[in-house]
């Protein structure tokens, strides 16, 4: 099947070659051949954020690529993405990646160590507290291809993987998920997928990573039921926005409250 609006596919590809360059709505539009207008609402229907929101998300993107993969200070990978003051670019990157440019930098041995922790661990759903109180939204999540590996999985607040979920958790296999306590609000269910064995600079860039997000939003309203989500992880897409947020951060943020767990 087609998908609709495919020809904003184009508009993806052009996006990535020139994303050091100025990508103003109006050059967006005039590649696409649409009015600015026009474009900015098929652009959104299709990929679920406007077109420079998204080529703000693709730019801190490429930051994490070259504070990993190379020795620019982080000032002039600032300059590189188009923030002309270190501290806007140290503030956005901090927000929506959830920690400090210079803090992932350094976070190679301690992903390594997470992901090390977790393949570890015997028990997972005891960790996950029943509540009784506000809604539950529970699912099945399963691959287009055979996966063993850690599954990061969350509620957000737009349709992109950025900042911390709202509501997360971690999965030790493919399967069933629960989130409880969830409070009325509209959310946007996504996951990404680590297998054991992975180096931590590809889980810190998860551009290869098995993935899901649901387009369309979940609307919670006050103790309502919601329909089991059926996911499924999928190889990355063109029409996918980038994973922002550190998985190292979900993967610590989970470990810290097995640890609290287990000293009860």
């Amino acid at each position: 099947m087609t998908e609709r609006y495919s020809e904003i596919d184009a508009v993806i590809e052009y996006i990535h070659q020139s994303i050091y360059e100025p990508l103003l709505l109006a050059r967006l539009a005039r590649y696409a051949g649409y009015s600015p207008y026009h474009f900015s609402r098929i652009f959104k229907e299709r990929i679920g954020l406007s077109p420079l929101y998204y080529v703000s998300s693709l730019r801190l993107q490429k930051a994490k690529d070259l504070l990993l993969r190379t020795n620019l200070t982080v000032r002039d990978i600032g300059l590189e993405i188009g923030q002309q003051s270190l501290g806007t670019f140290t503030t956005r990157f901090t927000e929506r990646v959830g920690v400090t440019p210079s803090d992932f930098r350094n976070s190679t041995l301690q992903a390594d160590n997470h992901l090390h922790s977790l393949q570890k661990l015997s028990d997972w759903r005891k960790l996950q507290p029943a509540s009784h109180q506000y809604s539950r939204i529970e699912g099945t999540i399963q691959a287009e291809i055979p996966f063993e590996g850690v599954i990061l999985i969350g509620l957000f607040a737009k349709p992109i993987p950025e900042g911390l979920p709202l509501y997360g958790t971690l999965l030790s296999s493919l399967g069933d998920f629960c989130f409880t306590g969830v409070k009325p609000g509209t959310y946007y269910l996504m996951g990404t997928s680590v297998s054991w064995g992975t180096l931590a600079v590809d889980f810190l860039l998860p551009h290869t990573t098995l993935r899901t997000r649901t387009k369309e939003p979940i609307i919670v309203g006050p103790y309502s039921s919601v329909l089991h989500r059926q996911v499924m992880l999928h190889v990355p897409r063109i029409d996918d926005p980038p994973i922002l947020i550190s998985l190292p951060v979900l993967m610590k943020k989970f470990l810290n409250e097995i640890a609290q767990h287990s000293n009860r």
